[in-house]
């Protein structure tokens, strides 16, 4: 054999150890790993029987975190009140789960265990304003908010505004002031409202001046003394104008005295309302009887139905003054004062009962009153 044959032969050798202890090197390395690894290794199935060794049971690690609890976090939060300080007792929501709980001393509330997510804070309490949050808490973070403040709620109170009856009065008396039938004739004693307010002393003579003054009362007054001097009545007074004007004078003082005692003096003393208060509901025959009997009672200042003192004395005072100026001739003593006082009475109660059914749609501005409540 030649060197060089000798000494290719003695690398061959060389190369065949290496690779044999390669080998060899690597079995026990792949048992060793086997072992740690709990499964059998190569050695062991080899060898076979009790001579292995038994896989190590894996073991779970405790205090690690799991991935429930790294994807919640908390809200929490101060609740303020109106004057900054913090508000004990108000209820905090948290939608949409539904969640809810109560600020404590410190005003603050919690929320645990809450998954990462879009979420609104609703808080009340009573007598504040309801106050709410969107917010959005990040998976396993801690969410603290700030800002959260309640304001006093507007309060809306229910007030019954209501006019006192002497505003009430004066505005019917108004309205009465204008009543006239078809618009010429003064009918300002008449209210169409059962339940009206009494009138003021102020009001009763207010009233009996605008009565007196009207231009109607002269003009009524002239027409009465015109057919007075064309049947020679009161025959004392004579004709011609002397007598037309004694008898106008006459008959205006008459209507003066009449309204000025019957309308305010003896009303306001008796504590009376002069006016006719129309019923205007009722049966026919309710009606009839409620105008007449108004010609001998009225309705006290206290709302209550009286003997009509005011003016029955008013017409009787009336008369007796009245004899100071008529002629001797005519005069009749209290005989004829008391029958003029019936045939009076007699006709207030027919125009009672006109004005029941019939004079309201002819006066104008009467259909401005209504029942007072």
């Amino acid at each position: 054999m030649t060197a060089e044959a000798k000494a290719a032969g003695r690398r061959r050798s060389v190369w065949v150890l290496r690779r044999s202890g390669i080998r060899q090197a690597a079995l026990p390395l792949a048992v060793l790993c086997g072992v740690l690894m709990g499964l059998p290794s190569a050695g062991h199935a080899q060898a076979g029987g009790n001579g292995g060794l038994e896989p190590m049971p894996t073991q779970e690690l405790t205090g690690a975190p799991t991935d429930a609890a790294a994807q919640t976090g908390s809200i929490t939060g101060v609740v303020m009140g109106s004057e900054d300080s913090v508000y004990e007792g108000a209820t905090v929501t948290l939608e949409p789960l539904h969640r809810q709980t109560t600020t404590d001393g410190m005003g603050s509330f919690h929320f645990q265990s809450i998954p990462a997510g879009h979420y609104t804070v609703q808080v009340t309490a009573p007598g504040l304003k309801p106050a709410s949050m969107a917010v959005e808490l990040k998976a396993g973070e801690p969410l603290a908010l700030t800002g959260i403040r309640m304001e006093i709620a507007p309060t809306t109170t229910n007030v019954l505004v209501t006019q006192d009856e002497r505003e009430i009065a004066t505005e019917e008396v108004h309205v009465e002031e204008h009543q006239r039938v078809f618009g010429i004739i003064p009918n300002f004693y008449v209210v169409y409202d059962k339940n009206a307010p009494p009138l003021t002393t102020r009001q009763k003579y207010q009233l009996a001046w605008r009565t007196m003054i009207d231009p109607f009362t002269f003009v009524g007054t002239g027409a009465v003394a015109g057919i007075q001097q064309a049947t020679n009545a009161f025959s004392g007074y004579g004709q011609g104008a002397v007598g037309y004007g004694d008898r106008f004078g006459a008959d205006l003082g008459d209507n003066l005295l009449g309204t000025f005692l019957g309308g305010a003096v003896f009303p306001s003393w008796f504590h009376q309302d002069p006016r006719y208060l129309v019923l205007g509901s009722g049966t026919t025959r309710h009606r009839i009887w409620y105008a007449l009997e108004n010609a001998v009672i009225c309705r006290g200042d206290n709302r209550k139905f009286q003997f009509c003192y005011s003016g029955i004395l008013g017409s009787l005072a009336a008369a007796g003054i009245s004899n100071v100026y008529y002629p001797a001739v005519n005069r009749h003593g209290a005989s004829l004062t008391f029958e003029n006082l019936g045939i009076g009475l007699a006709a207030s109660g027919a125009s009672n009962i006109f004005q029941e059914f019939v004079v309201r749609r002819f006066t104008p501005h009467a259909h401005e009153q209504t029942d007072t409540p």
